[in-house]
């Protein structure tokens, strides 16, 4: 209890130099969980896309992104007639842009997709979904940005279409898109009897891998993979979740070095302190405790109010309407231990130096130091 005294007291008698490190861990803690948590949504927002209703995906082996896969209507027809599948779904994605908006995602599937059948329908019937060629479903925030209503005219790239439908899913990619039928869509991005992807749910998860194997054997142009599977293996999200770690561990990285700087500067500045001290029996050890100690206190704290922050900051952003759908407030206990854990390792490791210093001073010597 002493010893934790003697720690509080010493951090307090330097109150802004000691509340500028606790601000600057717990600024990079914010970063870092809001980053790492966002990036982590983006990715199962993503994912989502592939999984509705579904447990395997079908696609081309060794494309780059989904975007450039084809999967084509032999092998979809196929496998939908495959005895042990329940059902499957093609899906086409494509990109275009129209005025003031460089970037929509288009969704081309079929009336029974999912996507369509379980999303809300705020205007249109989604039985009439597919009826014609040249009109579309539109998510809530792609009718908001293109001013679009229900019954009138939209321009997607360089088409025109019917809006015969507004929706609203929990999928902020899904609710900022398009939704077009599948033939309408393999027309309109030139990909006629191709699909992006085959989502497929089976009748018994047990022949998953009988399933994946037949896909090997009847079409080796293609690969089968389960939901959890793609999700660990698709380069584009093993790419996001190490960019999120890598911006979030630069940050916490930053704030340690103010800890380290708070610490030097105190050891500096408490000389004769440690001699005093030293001369009252204090040894190495205790010395370099209270110097790790006084940098844990810092780090703890700073990690305290980082997670306040950090968890109030992403409550916020999910909360504006433009962002709906697009950022994922749930926050992984993993996260958030690893989030902690980093900052206080980082805050300690700022102390090293400090409390080596500190071991080194000799009494007798320090007594005179000015």
């Amino acid at each position: 209890m002493i010893f934790l005294r003697l720690i509080l007291t010493n951090l307090g008698r330097h109150k802004v130099r000691t509340m500028l490190s606790i601000a600057g861990i717990a600024f990079s803690v914010a970063a870092m969980l809001a980053v790492v948590t966002i990036l982590q949504g983006a990715v199962g927002m993503f994912s989502g896309l592939l999984s509705t209703d579904s447990e395997l995906i079908v696609f081309e082996r060794n494309v780059s992104d989904l975007f450039f896969s084809s999967v084509p209507d032999k092998a979809v027809k196929a496998v939908e007639g495959w005895p042990e599948v329940d059902h499957a779904n093609a899906v086409l994605f494509g990109v275009v842009s129209s005025l003031d908006h460089p970037l929509i995602t288009c969704f081309g599937v079929t009336p029974r997709d999912a996507r369509v059948a379980q999303a809300t329908w705020i205007a249109g019937d989604k039985s009439a979904f597919g009826k014609t060629d040249d009109s579309v479903a539109l998510g809530e925030r792609a009718a908001e940005f293109l001013n679009a209503k229900l019954g009138g005219q939209v321009t997607i790239g360089h088409g025109d279409f019917t809006v015969m439908g507004i929706v609203r899913t929990r999928n902020g990619f899904e609710d900022g898109g398009v939704f077009m039928p599948l033939k309408t869509a393999q027309e309109f991005f030139h990909k006629d009897g191709d699909s992006s992807v085959l989502t497929v749910k089976l009748k018994n998860r047990g022949e998953i891998e009988a399933f994946k194997a037949r896909v090997r054997r009847e079409f080796p142009a293609l690969v089968a993979l389960e939901d959890e599977e793609f999700n660990r293996s698709y380069s584009q999200f093993r790419i996001l979740k190490a960019t999120a770690w890598a911006v979030g561990a630069c940050g916490v990285l930053l704030g340690g070095l103010g800890v380290a700087n708070t610490m030097i500067m105190s050891v500096f500045t408490r000389i004769r302190e440690i001699a005093i001290l030293r001369v009252n029996g204090f040894s190495n050890t205790q010395i370099a405790l209270m110097i790790f100690g006084e940098s844990a206190v810092v780090s703890l704290l700073g990690a305290a109010v980082g997670l306040v922050i950090g968890v109030s900051s992403i409550l916020v952003l999910k909360g504006l309407p433009a962002l709906h759908g697009y950022v994922d407030a749930t926050i992984e206990p993993l996260v958030v231990v690893a989030v902690v854990a980093l900052a206080c390792l980082t805050g300690i490791a700022g102390a090293l130096y400090p409390a080596v210093y500190a071991m080194r001073v000799k009494a007798v010597e320090a007594l005179r130091f000015e």
